[in-house]
């Protein structure tokens, strides 16, 4: 039962807010129309009867219990999360008439839409599988414990955490994605007609983030591409405790270009529902973006750590309370003769008790016990699926459709550099994959920066190989909506410093996923970056960037860096088959310095171009590459750019210093292939490990870690890096990013030291 009037702490706002609502049906004073059969159609409510509107106040109130129950389990240490949806229950009315077949992406504060639509769906049980999620149990049925989440299979909800606005551009990237895969043959996983929903909070609308999802689908509605997403903004007027200037939101977004919008009352079931039934039909049948700016009121502060008391006055506080959407919920089905007071309050009661029922399962049920147990979402992989999957042969048939005759299959075409052998790579894999797209900037009609792309755009069509506005995080963001509309991305990013733009939407969101919804949904994703540095004085730091901290800090993310052509073929092989298979999200690093090459030693020697590898040879995820093993002075570990560099060290090293090196491409940089690295290591006791990027955060301190602890002193061990500076224009570059010399110079010191 709700707490006494008396007992109640000025200080605890959900007690009030709780005993508020029980107040106005034990003091309603007002008389009672008769009782109306609730099928009837309701004249003052728009298009809802009786039954809709009592069921939408039910979600109301689940919502509401789920949120006092929050706090007190948090009192109890038996719960985790206090960022509740109370005043924000208003969006019951998109869950009730959106489809559970929308495709949602989430804010926070939407217990009450989700309440809603699992109306909707046979065999839910949201009550009790939200109160899992509050306690972190290992029984919750969308993040097994991971985190508090709304998201539900079912439901169609992928899993958001603790969202600013992060989501908005993989909403704009599936919306876009649903005409593709039409367009393509493909069934996607929501229907044709479907739209796709994403919900925020005013303050996000502010966000860099944000802002680039808002001008991605309005640049795609000015070139009349289809666009069927409905974009909510839940509007509180405040982001934790900084206010929103009143009126800023519609001055921000009424005028927007490409983008219909709408005002509508969060607060009052029957003023808002005529608006968000329009704004809801307008986006799915005329396919455009729609904003809908629902006013709703945050009453408990941004969560049950956060004293309003600091930032707001206790007249403030009350005010707000006094627009509990709630309150006026109750008010409606009173006055309409709906139900009366006493049937409404036993109603309350009656979900207050359900919410407490589930309270006591949740805490009793089992929670995650290992660090196994948690991760193992994280990044699943299967190697003999994978193998199988890279080894399948696309259909020659279709092979000689976009080669041309026999003659010209790649692989049987003369020695080529890198660029060359990846175009063919790519060609394969778009025949192999149906669902596969390339996109970026400069990638359809140019062929990429580096002609990588060239021609592809001419064989596969704008469907498969397609332009991007130059942004590098509504790239990312269409890669991970693609993804769960079933297509296979391949973004490019042009250059590895531009990555850092967008950053996020790999750790934050395309990585997280299979974590946080305890790999129910996936995205899977080949990020192809042109990358490293060594681009004989070209372009500056952005252009010659050689810092990968930031993706080896990804958790789950895998990080390929081919040396060679053939190489690079064969993993991007396995990187296609690890997407397909596991929903993995791979970075694909390619050397810019090493697209063209043709040379190793001398001028015109050819030897770093390489036949085409026959359709079905790949290179396992981790497997590395050995060059003269029988060499015993000393190991060099490398990629990249540093294995042309150590070849070339190792040979001067042999005929000049009567040295010899055997040099190791790991190929492969996260996971490392430890037992590889300890292996070589110990074979030659010596190592030096040849590492482009940067003293602090490169490679090298990784692999040195791992040889200091699983070898101590059995292994003399050093590390040759670049410098931690960015990288000058011109000849200055090569002061600061090792050199060949400086290879020669560091091996001699480790094998005679």
């Amino acid at each position: 039962m709700s707490v006494p009037e008396t007992t109640v702490n000025r200080f605890n706002r959900a007690a009030i807010v709780d005993r508020n609502f029980v107040a106005l049906l034990e003091n309603w004073r007002e008389s009672l129309r008769a009782q109306r059969d609730p099928d009837e159609a309701l004249e003052e409510a728009g298009g809802l009867s009786g039954r809709d509107l009592i069921e939408l106040l039910e979600s109301q109130m689940i919502a509401r219990h789920q949120d006092l129950a929050s706090r007190q389990m948090r009192a109890r240490g038996t719960g985790f999360y206090t960022i509740g949806s109370t005043g924000h229950e208003g969006n019951a009315l998109l869950g009730r008439f959106t489809r559970p077949t929308d495709l949602a992406f989430l804010h926070y504060r939407s217990g009450a839409f989700l309440a809603e639509r699992a109306r909707q769906v046979p065999g839910q049980d949201f009550i009790r599988d939200t109160m899992l999620s509050f306690a972190a149990s290992a029984d919750d049925p969308i993040s097994g414990g991971r985190h508090k989440v709304w998201g539900s299979v079912p439901m169609h909800v992928p899993p958001q955490t603790s969202t600013i606005a992060s989501h908005l551009p993989k909403a704009v990237g599936a919306a876009l994605a649903l005409r593709r895969a039409k367009r393509l043959g493909l069934a996607a996983t929501i229907p044709e007609d479907g739209i796709v929903v994403c919900s925020f909070g005013d303050a996000s609308v502010n966000h860099a983030v944000a802002q680039t999802a808002f001008n991605a689908a309005g640049w795609a509605t000015h070139q009349q591409i289809p666009v069927p997403l409905l974009f909510v903004c839940e509007d509180n007027g405040i982001g934790i405790s900084v206010h929103t200037p009143p009126g800023w939101v519609e001055a921000s977004m009424r005028h927007r270009p490409g983008i219909l919008y709408f005002a509508a009352d969060g607060l009052d079931l029957v003023a808002g529902e005529p608006v968000v039934r329009e704004a809801i039909e307008v986006c799915r049948h005329r396919r455009r973006p729609v904003f809908l700016h629902l006013k709703v009121v945050r009453l408990l502060g941004h969560a049950g750590s956060d004293p309003e008391t600091e930032y707001h006055t206790w007249e403030q506080i009350e005010a707000a309370e006094a627009k509990d959407p709630l309150l006026t919920s109750a008010r409606r089905v009173l006055e309409l003769g709906l139900m009366t007071p006493t049937d409404l309050l036993d109603f309350y009661e009656t979900v207050r008790r359900r919410v407490q029922e589930a309270v006591a399962f949740a805490e009793a049920a089992p929670k995650l016990t290992s660090a196994a147990q948690v991760i193992e979402p994280l990044a699943p992989y299967h190697p003999d699926a994978v193998c199988a999957e890279a080894s399948r042969l696309a259909p020659q048939e279709e092979r000689l459709r976009v080669f041309g005759d026999e003659s010209r299959l790649p692989e049987r075409t003369a020695p080529k550099h890198m660029a060359a052998l990846i175009n063919a790579g790519l060609a394969d894999l778009l025949i192999k994959y149906p669902e596969a797209m390339i996109f970026g900037e400069d990638v359809a009609k140019k062929g990429g920066v580096y002609y990588v792309t060239a021609g592809l755009h001419a064989k596969f069509g704008p469907a498969r190989v397609f332009n991007t506005l130059l942004d590098e995080t509504t790239i990312l963001g269409m890669g991970i909506g693609a993804a769960h509309l079933g297509l296979l991305p391949i973004p490019e990013i042009q250059y590895l410093a531009y990555y850092h733009n967008a950053e996020d939407q790999i750790r934050g969101e395309a990585c997280s996923l299979q974590f946080f919804s305890n790999a129910q949904y996936r995205n899977p994703m080949v990020m192809r970056i042109n990358a490293w540095g060594y681009q004989k004085g070209f372009g500056g730091h952005f252009h010659n960037d050689n810092s990968i901290a930031a993706l080896r800090d990804v958790p789950g993310l895998v990080i390929a860096t081919p040396a060679r052509g053939d190489d690079a073929v064969r993993m991007m092989r396995t990187c296609l088959a690890l997407a397909k298979v596991d929903g993995r999200v791979i970075a694909f690093l390619e050397p810019i310095a090493l697209y063209m090459t043709k040379d190793l030693h001398e001028e015109k020697d050819g030897k770093w171009q390489f036949a085409y590898p026959p359709p079905g040879e790949h290179i396992p995820l981790g497997e590395g590459r050995v060059y003269d093993e029988d060499a015993q002075d000393l190991t060099i570990l490398t990629f990249a750019n540093g294995l042309h560099m150590s070849l070339r060290a190792a040979r001067t090293l042999v005929e000049r210093h009567g040295v010899r090196a055997r040099v190791v491409d790991l190929r492969w940089l996260s996971p490392l292939n430890e037992t590889l690295i300890l292996d070589q290591a110990k074979a030659t006791g010596r190592v030096l490990v040849v590492d482009e990027g940067r003293r602090t955060g490169g490679v090298a301190e990784a692999i040195l870690a791992v040889i200091g602890e699983r070898l101590g002193g059995e292994v003399r061990a050093r590390r040759l890096n670049a410098l931690d500076t960015y990288i000058p224009l011109a000849a200055a570059a090569n002061l600061v990013i090792p050199q060949v010399n400086d290879v020669v110079r560091e091996a001699l010191n480790v094998a005679r030291g």
